[in-house]
């Protein structure tokens, strides 16, 4: 019982920090930066460039107004189960730290930008490329509920991409501007490759598998 209570308040912990500083990096940028803004971190490959994304991760988009709609929903529904099946294999004794760790990044990331889907739009007025955001405005948000937009600031120039390259020719790699959530999620997604044994098999079954 104490290890299975020890690893629920870890987790909802680990979550609750990774939200948390998703969050405070995004209202700062949205609250002190205009739209396109940038302010170069190290050199010129590392910048903050505040862009809003109306759709997926990484800048790319879903449809239009159901679109958005049918992906915050499926998002809600991907934490649902997370959650689930975590605190499952954390009652029955089946959870590692890694195991739990990762599925910690995917739930704080999906829900990071859960919530600026959810409330950004009606807590935040519109941002453009002359003024910046402010909390809360007298005429109400830019958005109603549910339909906020997800504030993305990282920018990562590595190196050029040549111009005959397919689709991103011209631009630098890697050409997606994304968020503390999105980085959150792809860290996740990349250890349950990488753990994927752990992460879907139950410990009493480990050893079976592994043989076969």
């Amino acid at each position: 019982m104490e290890k299975r209570r020890r690893y629920s308040i870890v987790a909802a912990c680990i979550i609750l920090v990774l939200i948390l500083l998703d969050q405070i990096l995004k209202i700062w940028v949205k609250t002190h930066l205009t739209l396109g803004e940038t302010i170069p971190l190290l050199g010129n490959w590392f910048n903050l460039y505040f862009v809003e994304n109306p759709g997926m991760a990484f800048g790319l988009s879903f449809g239009q107004n159901i679109g958005k709609l049918l992906l915050t929903l499926l998002r809600i529904a991907l934490v649902v189960f997370l959650c689930w099946y975590m605190h499952r294999q954390i009652k029955r004794n089946q959870m590692e730290g890694i195991v739990m760790f990762t599925f910690c990044l995917i739930i704080a990331g999906a829900l990071g930008n859960i919530i600026d889907c959810l409330f950004y739009g009606v807590i935040f007025s519109e941002s453009t490329i002359v003024s910046v955001a402010s909390i809360f405005p007298e005429g109400g948000g830019y958005a109603p509920f549910m339909y906020g937009r997800v504030v993305d600031m990282i920018y990562v120039k590595l190196f050029p991409i040549p111009e005959n390259f397919p689709l991103w020719g011209g631009s630098y790699f890697f050409p997606a501007i994304f968020n503390f959530a999105d980085s959150c999620v792809t860290v996740g997604v990349l250890l349950v490759i990488i753990f994927n044994k752990r992460v879907f098999t139950d410990n009493n079954t480990c050893n079976t598998v592994v043989e076969t």
